[in-house]
């Protein structure tokens, strides 16, 4: 029972989090919001009424910080787990797009799998490596539209998207210990706080004149949405991660490229070229059926290498 519990926490966070995207790039086509000033003002904001929440129930939110071995990994996360994820995906989706921003952040399984290998000594059995080269080719085509003369996408978008892929790893194995001791919405609210305020520290905002956008009630209602779904997302997608494990986790948020595609073809009439959403399904078929051989392959005994053990 608490495996199908996980995997509808994951499905659910990944399609939010899917339409999130779309919303985000109409919200910075419209109101010319910079990347920066967008995920300030959203992580701030979010984590002040996540908090705010967890107060009103009672939660004594503060409780974190009197063990002082939890700070040090906490400001961690917060900085390059959740202000990394936020801050990379906008920047790829100003680059680029929705859908292609999603897709590459999609290449975080791939990350994971490597990394435990890597932490492990072994290399991946055989069914991952396939599972990563399918998952390649699709990107191949993603990035190339089956041409090798040019990229289908801009060299700027292509370096924010690999950073996604790579925060989005951190973002998924980095907090388990952080989790299991206080709990998925404490530490998502101190991190988004945090994280918003790192951000507000580099690049000053409330001194921006971005500030003058909100004047468009449009704008207004944009940063709300943005706000409560992709906090809803969060939390269902880190939630996940008690009941499955990070690998499984990463990869059946396929979900969440499909939710962005569909919303930019009706939305923005934005349809991939053939060869590109040829390598999209490709890229979904792949690590879908890495996650569905994952769940026979460990149970061998050679098998010797085990998805739970990057939990």
């Amino acid at each position: 029972m608490n495996r199908v519990k996980g995997i509808a926490m994951i499905i659910s966070g990944a399609m939010l989090w899917g339409a999130t995207g779309p919303l985000m790039q109409w919200s910075l086509g419209t109101f010319g919001f910079s990347p920066e000033f967008l995920s300030t003002v959203r992580l701030i904001l979010a984590g002040l009424l996540l908090l705010g929440f967890l107060k009103l129930r009672g939660v004594q939110v503060t409780s974190i910080f009197k063990g002082r071995i939890w700070v040090r990994p906490l400001l961690i996360f917060a900085v390059f787990g959740m202000l990394g994820v936020q801050y990379t995906f906008v920047s790829a989706i100003e680059a680029s797009d929705a859908v292609v921003a999603t897709l590459l952040q999609f290449l975080a399984p791939v990350y994971i799998i490597l990394f435990v290998s890597l932490r492990q000594k072994k290399f991946p059995p055989v069914y991952q490596i396939t599972g990563m080269a399918g998952t390649l080719v699709g990107l191949f085509l993603l990035l190339t539209n089956g041409s090798l003369d040019k990229l289908a996408i801009s060299g700027e978008a292509l370096f924010w998207g690999l950073l996604v892929g790579l925060t989005f790893m951190f973002y998924t194995l980095y907090p388990a210990r952080l989790m299991q001791e206080w709990g998925v919405m404490l530490v998502v609210g101190w991190s988004m706080l945090f994280g918003g305020a790192f951000m507000g520290l580099v690049k000053p905002i409330f001194i921006s004149s971005e500030w003058a956008k909100f004047q468009d009630v449009r704008a207004i209602w944009a940063m709300i949405a943005i706000i409560i779904v992709g906090t809803v997302a969060f939390v269902l997608f880190l939630s996940s991660m008690r009941f499955i494990s990070p690998v499984e986790t990463s990869i059946l948020s396929s979900v969440e490229p499909l939710t962005a595609m569909i919303i930019s073809v009706f939305w923005f009439q934005q349809l991939l070229a053939p060869p590109q959403l040829g390598g999209a399904l490709i890229m979904l078929v792949f690590v879908t059926w890495l996650s569905l051989a994952g769940n026979i392959k460990p149970k061998k005994k050679n098998a010797g290498y085990s998805e739970s053990s990057a939990s």
